[in-house]
């Protein structure tokens, strides 16, 4: 079963580290530039970047980011042995 969790957990982490890459990257550079440099119409473009509204996928970008990390948290916390039955001995 480990084994499973360990192939599942690879392909989630593939398949989500660039949209996670760029939500956190847009997130840190949003703040900068909006609440440091005080440059609006670029924290515009950086968070129309951040919610791929640019791309018109404002609606399934936020949630498929939320799927693909509770399978990322599932998957990881299941190969850690917090909920395996302890033997006695």
């Amino acid at each position: 079963m480990n084994r499973n969790f360990r192939k599942y957990h690879r392909q989630i982490a593939i398949a989500l580290c660039l949209p996670l890459f760029l939500t956190v990257l847009t997130g840190i550079g949003y703040t900068i530039v909006n609440e440091w440099l005080h440059q609006s119409e670029l924290a515009a473009f950086i968070l129309s970047l951040h919610t791929l509204s640019i791309f018109r996928l404002q609606a399934i970008y936020p949630l498929l980011n939320g799927l693909g990390l509770l399978g990322l948290l599932i998957t990881g916390l299941s190969m850690t042995g917090l909920f395996r039955k302890r033997q006695d001995g």
